[in-house]
């Protein structure tokens, strides 16, 4: 029997068009004789919404969302029994109340109200098993100031840093500049919890700092402020399992056009790739890269261990992929970041291992299920005798 599996995409996000193609990367390459795909689409009003013609992208594209919606049925997800079901939020008088059940789930969505932990929680609440991390590892993957204080505390390598939050600027200006210079010209700013580069901007002196800042809280109530290394290398590796048992893929080094230092939202997902005769967006598997990284045995081995390790004490789960930095110099390499449900899920970086996206989200899946095994295994409530003997107006119940 086939599993029926549920794929959610979209989001209140600024990465919302990233995620549609993320999803439909994965929807095309889940295995049909296994699976019974349900492709769910989040809108940016946080509405839930399916069609048959999702599974094509073509249903989005050259259109306005509005669109999309208009020609989509808007749905409920319930749990009745034990079955997670879907319903139409309207129904007509002889259409159908039940659209089908959902086994597992795979988010695909990127960034704040989806990979922070906030779609995680929802599944949780419908106790169905979905790919990826739970909500602990996917709200500290998110927010970049709870990571990297883990990593640190864990005494893996991280560039010097500091973070505060964006209405600081109003009232301790001077005391936030007077941070930045100790750390020393260039910097880098980010928001928080953003992903894709968005709102993340480099400044070499306090006018452009300030102006960086103001770009930035657009984006998060919480800002970080690093040191930049130049000149650097930024090296990325996927890890695909859970705390217990993981792998890392092939290592990839991503080029870096002109003198810009990062990738930003355009030069990831809309400069194309040169393998891509259209020019299209193939989502971050058009991102100009090395696949593998032209590295010695020794910074390889190196990369791939602090990836497990930044894997394992972050709570992670799924596919990630680790994002390093190198200092071309020294060599040493810094942790950046980790993407809990990385662009296109990495899978550019494990069909270069023998590992094929449709085996990919296989073990995806897998190790869903057998999370979730794990956990029907576990204590999580108990009966007491509490609400019976319980007297009004006295003390007893009262959390102390």
């Amino acid at each position: 029997m086939k599993l029926n599996v549920a794929v959610f995409f979209g989001g209140e996000s600024v990465e919302h068009e990233v995620s549609i193609i993320s999803a439909h990367q994965a929807i095309e390459a889940l295995d049909k004789n296994k699976y019974n795909v349900i492709p769910i689409y989040v809108a940016k009003d946080r509405r839930l919404f399916t069609d048959e013609g999702m599974h094509d992208i073509s249903f989005f594209t050259g259109k306005k969302l509005d669109a999309v919606i208009a020609n989509s049925t808007q749905i409920d997800i319930v749990k009745e029994n034990n079955k997670v079901i879907i319903k139409p939020v309207k129904t007509k008088l002889f259409g159908n109340k039940e659209l089908g059940t959902i086994d597992v789930v795979i988010p695909v969505m990127h960034g704040t109200n989806g990979e922070d932990g906030t779609i995680q929680g929802y599944l949780e609440m419908l106790k169905v098993p979905y790919a990826g991390c739970d909500i602990y590892g996917a709200s500290v993957g998110q927010d970049k100031v709870l990571q990297k204080h883990i990593l640190n505390d864990n005494d893996l390598p991280i560039t010097n840093w500091f973070w505060c939050y964006a209405s600081d600027i109003d009232t301790k200006k001077d005391e936030i500049l007077e941070k930045v210079h100790k750390l020393i010209y260039p910097v880098i700013l980010k928001p928080s919890r953003c992903g894709s580069s968005v709102g993340i901007s480099i400044a070499n002196n306090d006018e452009e700092y300030l102006s960086s800042f103001e770009d930035a809280r657009q984006y998060d109530e919480k800002i970080i402020t690093e040191k930049v290394i130049k000149p650097m290398r930024e090296i990325n590796c996927s890890v695909l399992g859970d705390g217990v048992n993981c792998e890392t893929s092939v290592l990839e080094e991503v080029n870096h056009s002109d003198d810009t230092d990062f990738l930003d939202f355009k030069n990831k997902y809309q400069g194309g790739s040169k393998s891509s005769k259209s020019g299209a967006s193939k989502g971050m598997a058009s991102t100009a890269r090395i696949v593998p990284a032209p590295l010695s045995d020794l910074e390889r081995e190196l990369i791939e261990k602090l990836a497990k390790d930044t894997f394992k004490v972050l709570g992670a789960s799924g596919v990630c992929r680790i994002d390093f930095i190198m200092d071309k110099e020294s060599k040493k390499v810094y942790i950046n970041e980790i993407n809990t449900i990385p662009g296109s899920l990495a899978y550019y970086l494990w069909t270069e291992k023998g590992v094929s996206f449709t085996e990919l989200l296989d073990r995806l899946i897998d190790i869903a299920l057998e999370r979730e095994r794990r956990r029907s295994k576990m204590t999580f409530s108990y009966d007491t005798d509490l609400l019976e003997t319980y007297q009004s107006g006295g003390s007893k119940g009262v959390k102390k």
